[in-house]
């Protein structure tokens, strides 16, 4: 069996297929890797997009040994055996830490001494962007760089390097689907190669089928594709396309997307981009967010793409969320007040609403400020209009 994924592992950033935006002569990290000034940093990416090969690359750039772990598996004993093996060395060596997003606290808190004073280089590789995980100490001491599902293009390249260097042969149709079926996974792509060339040296449709009867999504876990379907999917309803949001729903779940996760984000939504337009939607949300908790999949999803379509179909105001962040921008800004005193605890001059039918004019602010904007739309026109009828007889 020929394993693709190690022959074609490249040794040089020119070698590297895809992240040009890492790899080019001009990119910073090439610069500050090639000027042996790169400080520790952290990847985040979709699998097989080549964290580990750039990681492989600087090392060999940096003259430096290179020692690979996984965070699920790493234990505190083997570091600090290599940090004292390097402790009075010249040459420093060079810490790959896989899955670093699952780095235990102990585990970041040994990092920390070697990371202050540089005797190692530490490079981490996660999934998901790690600095949601990682401690505000370990953020302050490093950098970090995105990298991007492989282009189809950059693929085809991969392939090519693939089949030149083996004895194997490859219809153009199975060309084709060993590209578009991986979902901009190189390592994906390569595995697949390497599975049908047993069955075969030529490779066919047919068989690839047979290895992978369906195409690879993008998924949703990884860092990139995880944002951009949800975005997607919120934009979507924002906008009112149901079959567009109904989309991105089943991309979402297809790609392993917790019902939890979704559910959150739609309740976001109710209050966000509806609010008072439909004060029901926050209702029902938070209903499916409850309900999913409780179900999980698959019946989660058609809870789910219930409260999608009437998210959808619902009148849209974001009179709330412009309100708070506008009363939350003019109190960073230094904009404070002293609370009236007649609305201050236990003050006699405080005027109880419901005495006088349910509103009474009174200072509730020192100063007039201006923050809500209600919207002529669903039942938020009829809020306005309740307003509006106040100021008239006040």
């Amino acid at each position: 069996m020929s394993d693709f994924t190690h022959l074609l592992r490249p040794d040089n950033f020119d070698d590297l297929v895809g992240q040009e935006h890492l790899s080019s002569s001009n990119a910073p990290l090439r610069i500050l890797c090639e000027k042996n000034a790169l400080g520790h940093s952290f990847f985040f990416g979709p699998a097989g997009c080549g964290k580990t090969s750039i990681a492989r690359i600087i090392a060999k750039k940096m003259d430096m040994p290179f020692y690979e772990f996984n965070a699920t598996s790493l234990k505190i004993e083997q570091l600090r055996k290599i940090f004292e093996q390097y402790k009075n060395a010249l040459q420093k060596p060079l810490i790959f830490i896989d899955e670093v997003h699952r780095l235990a606290k102990n585990q970041q808190e040994v990092l920390l001494p070697v990371m202050e004073n540089n005797s190692v280089l530490v490079i981490g590789a996660s999934t998901e962007n790690p600095f949601f995980s990682l401690t505000s100490a370990i953020r302050s001491r490093s950098m970090l760089f995105e990298l991007h599902h492989i282009s189809n293009e950059a693929l085809n390249q991969l392939l090519y390097k693939a089949l030149q260097s083996s004895k194997l042969t490859c219809q153009e149709d199975a060309k084709e689907y060993l590209i578009a079926s991986s979902g901009g996974d190189a390592r994906a792509m390569l595995k697949l190669l390497e599975f049908a060339s047993n069955l075969d040296k030529h490779i066919s449709l047919k068989n690839l089928k047979s290895l992978r009867p369906n195409a690879l999504s993008a998924g949703s876990s990884e860092a990139g594709v995880h944002y951009d379907l949800s975005s997607a999917m919120i934009k979507s309803i924002r906008g009112s396309d149901m079959d567009a949001s109904i989309y991105y729903l089943a991309r979402l779940i297809d790609g392993g997307e917790s019902a939890d996760f979704i559910a959150r984000r739609l309740v976001i939504l109710a209050s966000e981009d509806i609010g008072n337009a439909n004060p029901q939607a926050l209702t029902l949300t938070t209903s499916c967010l409850t309900s999913v908790s409780k179900i999980g999949y698959p019946e989660a999803r058609i809870i789910l793409a219930q409260a999608v379509i009437y998210l959808c179909a619902s009148p849209k105001s974001n009179s709330s969320y412009l309100a708070i962040n506008k009363a939350l921008k003019a109190v960073n800004d230094g904009v404070m007040f002293d609370v009236p005193k007649n609305i201050t605890q236990k003050n006699e001059n405080y005027l109880y609403p419901h005495d006088f039918g349910g509103y009474v004019k009174q200072d509730y602010l020192s100063k007039p400020l201006k923050f809500v904007e209600l919207k002529s739309i669903g039942y938020e026109k009829k809020m306005r209009q309740w307003m509006e009828e106040i100021a008239k007889i006040y």
